[in-house]
């Protein structure tokens, strides 16, 4: 993990707040899905991801054409409690919560269609 100043620099973002939690839900996001959750364009998603990959809470991998992404092994337990607990309560963590069970019901392929048909 990198030093703390990173990693509070990376959480103060609401957006990167929100993938975290996403992410604490789910092992593993495509790019498309966060796009999806965040209702960003696929450059703001990606740089808040280059973020939180530099700041050693998020890392990623490529298969084919997607980028997949999942919290670091080594994510701070105490950190993720904290998180899992504060976050417990805002509502916007929790419509979240809803959305990502829609969104991860569809398949990448889908999504990356369906975003791409509306620019």
């Amino acid at each position: 993990m990198k030093p703390t100043v990173d990693v509070l620099k990376a959480l103060a973002d609401r957006n990167r707040l929100r993938v975290v939690a996403a992410l604490m839900r789910q092992e593993e996001l495509c790019a498309c899905q966060l796009v999806e959750l965040l209702r960003v364009t696929g450059a703001t998603a990606s740089r808040h991801m280059e973020l939180l990959i530099r700041a050693g809470l998020v890392n990623g991998r490529k298969e084919g054409r997607w980028v997949y992404y999942r919290l670091e092994a080594d994510f701070p337990e105490l950190l993720f409690q904290w998180l899992e607990g504060a976050l417990r309560a805002e509502a916007e963590i929790k419509d979240d919560g809803r959305k990502l069970d829609k969104i991860v019901a569809c398949l990448p392929q889908e999504l990356c269609r369906k975003q791409r048909t509306k620019q």
